[in-house]
């Protein structure tokens, strides 16, 4: 290891610890001032989020490695200014999951007491089987969107330090690890906040110095001409129909369905708050995604022959080349914001759905006695269960993937069509019945998986194809087993 990247891992280190410190002080904080049970303040932090927080760590949540790593690396060696256009489609996403879900969502939740997704879905369905298929569905994909992102850390970390990957897999893995299993939600929100700021900075830094290091856009638009000839195309030359109408649903319209990022709208302070938080996170969210994009393009025009394994090594190969050591190290961890943002909620989220919506709700149940036990050691239960769930990821990731990319969109797709129709269905629709969302998100899942591996047609993703197999099953199986019957009372009152 040379000076300077013994200069940017010490910057790493230090960056990492600073969030597990902040992060495990802030809950703390938190969990003295607030007057809600250990669950509720571990799981949902209080619902006392102002805006600024909640525009951060839902953008931050949603912004992972494929968007400062994957993306703008395939911009810039592949698909020039095409992916630019297909990554922008992620622009309004923070304005519209909170736009569409916010208000009803966070209102539901506080009558219901849910502190999860998939609390919300029990509350509202009163069904066992979706609370199960949900739970495991989620924390499946969620192995499968972890193991990217654990890779994106790790590959990040030894490209620029030359640690190898299982010395940098575990430096990644056991800070987010910690300050995940100790602050819990509020930590996750706090930190998300940083990194997202973080993020901001490292995509300025980015876009200065790749005009700079190419000498302007005229120069860059020559190196372009020779380095990517195609980099004007059309959108359909490089795209076909079909796969922008994927990836308009895939990291669009989709994203109203996503467990993690749905989450963040039941734990906001107020109705102000909630625009506050559309507004700073669609702008925030557009800056850094387009600004990527879009310097990863340009930063195409400084590559001469070299090669490279997959596009995850593109980025940071060409920020070692353009910036000094010190702008280095800071641009380099945004990209580990966007890792760390989305795994600490991945996580927190995976704890939730075994301990809260599994053990609390089919072990301790009524039990008086269990109950008590239950309120005071859920927080240590859930410490545990996520250092447990955060090792085996770890080890499932020392074998990583070669295209984060591609695994990060199939566990997208994957939660999408698990929870899409019951949590947009439900809070909207009254005749959604439970077997409605249990043949809904078990159909749209399984649609998904089998037309992911087998189905191939006009360019299509295989989440366009769930998504409407599950839509058919939920309003066609609703309308079917509501024929004649009255919604629940206490459905009624407390989600409508």
């Amino acid at each position: 290891m040379n000076r300077n990247q013994t200069i940017i891992l010490a910057i790493f280190v230090g960056y990492l610890l600073i969030n597990a410190v902040i992060g495990i002080l802030f809950s703390r904080r938190q969990a003295r001032e607030s007057k809600l049970s250990s669950e509720k303040n571990y799981f949902i932090g209080g619902r006392n989020m102002n805006g600024l927080l909640l525009a951060m760590t839902t953008m931050a949540t949603y912004t992972s490695v494929s968007s400062f790593i994957s993306g703008p690396g395939a911009a810039g060696l592949t698909y020039g200014y095409a992916q630019t256009w297909v990554a922008a489609v992620q622009v309004p996403v923070t304005f519209l999951v909170l736009g569409v879900l916010g208000n009803k969502l966070a209102m539901v939740s506080r009558r219901t007491g849910a502190v999860t997704v998939v609390g919300y879905l029990k509350a509202r369905y009163k069904n066992d089987a979706l609370v199960i298929i949900t739970s495991l569905l989620m924390v499946a994909f969620f192995i499968a969107q972890m193991i990217g992102q654990f890779t994106g850390g790790a590959t990040l970390i030894s490209s620029i330090t030359g640690l190898d990957h299982v010395t940098a897999l575990i430096i990644f893995g056991a800070v987010v690890i910690a300050y995940t299993a100790f602050g819990g939600f509020s930590a996750v929100a706090i930190t998300d906040t940083i990194q997202g700021i973080v993020m901001c900075i490292g995509t300025f830094l980015f876009l200065f110095f790749v005009l700079r290091a190419g000498g302007g856009l005229a120069n860059i638009d020559a190196g372009l001409q020779g380095n990517l000839p195609d980099v004007y195309d059309n959108l359909t030359a490089i795209y076909k129909p079909g796969t922008l109408l994927s990836f308009w649903i895939l990291v669009g319209f989709g994203t109203i369905g996503l467990p993690q990022t749905a989450v963040r709208s039941m734990g906001f302070k107020d109705t102000k708050t909630l625009h506050q938080a559309m507004w700073i996170g669609a702008l925030t969210c557009s800056f850094v995604i387009v600004g990527m994009h879009l310097a990863g393009t340009w930063a195409g025009a400084l590559v001469t022959t070299e090669e490279f394994i997959s596009s995850d090594y593109f980025i940071p190969y060409i920020i070692q080349q353009i910036m000094p050591v010190g702008f280095a190290g800071i641009f380099l961890a945004a990209p580990m914001a966007a890792v760390m943002s989305t795994v600490d909620s991945l996580l927190i989220l995976a704890s939730a759905a075994i301990i809260k919506d599994l053990w609390r709700t089919y072990v301790v149940k009524n039990n008086p006695a269990r109950i008590a036990s239950y309120n005071k050691h859920v927080k240590l239960a859930s410490m545990i269960f996520t250092f447990v769930f955060g090792i085996v990821v770890i080890l499932l990731t020392i074998n990583p993937p070669d295209i984060i990319f591609f695994l990060n969109l199939f566990a997208l797709g994957g939660l999408e069509c698990t929870f899409f129709w019951p949590l947009v269905g439900g809070l909207f629709w009254k005749k959604g019945t439970g077997a409605a969302a249990v043949a809904s998100s078990l159909g749209a899942a399984t649609s998904y998986v089998f037309c992911y591996y087998n189905v191939s047609i006009a360019g299509i993703n295989a989440v366009v194809w769930g998504l409407l197999v599950g839509g058919i099953l939920y309003f066609a199986v609703g309308a079917a087993t509501s024929r004649g019957k009255s919604l629940d009372e206490d459905i009624l009152d407390k989600c409508f």
